[in-house]
């Protein structure tokens, strides 16, 4: 829990992120000021399956449809002391026309859903606005469609890449979660793209997100983290301080956040130690900044 001082430095402080998370409650945004963490609450009442950002925009996967809303027009400024709730309150989702989904993601300013049944498609210029069915192009079918980030997606018969108006598959198999970069998580270990897809991490891993040098993956709930020296990058187990199973991890301009899946909220700076909260939420799948 903050103490008075760190709640004075994170009012004052103006370089804050939100974080999305993806639960069974709804979304949830929770406020970081360095590696402090403000307040939280609820985006947006939904069982979500996903979430994704990209600039102001926000996207969330639900068993009822494709949501979108935009940071930009929310009333967040106004809030007292500059209090994320806002973050939680002032956001205003609308149905983009979609349909139940699983993953939602941004690929070149265009917003890619897919579903259960592996149907993936692409809205050119998203806006809270765009809510007509007949925006969406349908790219193609996958297996059942888990994450889309960037121009690929994780479906369950392996990882596919979007083109403008096409899917096309490129190797692997049960893939569960991917990263731009290219880093695909799937049920025989974690792949990047080299000569093929190369095997960086044994073991069933469950979600994966890359910043430049910072990485992080989820591998039967414990959290391991790339480390680079020189040439040389390695992954290596990394403890948090609860001992709870990891659900989901993402990364800010300069911190890293994990998630687990009874909704312990840990942040951490470079060459820092590992910060936390709980945000009195479970079932945790996804976070995005």
């Amino acid at each position: 829990m903050p103490t008075i001082d760190e709640k004075r430095v994170y009012t004052d402080n103006a370089g804050t992120e939100t974080v999305y998370l993806a639960t069974g409650l709804g979304v949830v945004a929770v406020a970081v000021s360095d590696d402090l963490i403000g307040e939280f609450g609820i985006a947006h009442r939904c069982a979500a399956r996903d979430v994704a950002t990209a600039g102001s925009l926000v996207a969330v996967a639900t068993d009822e449809a494709v949501f979108l809303a935009d940071r930009s027009e929310s009333d967040a400024g106004d809030a007292e002391g500059g209090s994320t709730v806002v973050a939680a309150e002032g956001l205003s989702f609308a149905e983009t026309g979609f349909g139940p989904a699983t993953a939602v993601g941004f690929d070149d300013g265009s917003l890619v859903a897919g579903d259960g049944a592996g149907r993936v498609a692409r809205l050119t210029d998203p806006t809270p606005d765009t809510a007509a069915e007949d925006g969406w192009t349908d790219l193609g079918t996958a297996g059942s469609v888990r994450a889309i980030d960037g121009g690929l997606v994780a479906a369950a018969d392996g990882v596919y890449r979007l083109g403008s108006s096409s899917l096309t598959h490129t190797g692997l198999d049960d893939a569960r979660d991917v990263d731009a970069e290219p880093l695909v998580a799937t049920g025989a270990g974690l792949y990047k793209l080299g000569n093929g897809w190369m095997d960086v991490l044994d073991g069933a891993v469950d979600a994966v997100d890359a910043a430049g040098e910072r990485a992080q993956a989820v591998r039967d709930g414990e959290l391991y983290v790339r480390t680079a020296a020189g040439a040389t990058q390695e992954w290596r187990a990394e403890e948090l301080p609860v001992d709870e199973p990891v659900a989901a991890v993402a990364h800010g301009i300069d911190a890293s956040y994990a998630v687990t899946e009874h909704g312990t909220f840990a942040v951490r700076l470079p060459d820092g130690e590992w910060r936390y909260r709980g945000v009195g939420v479970r079932d945790v799948v996804a976070a995005a900044v």
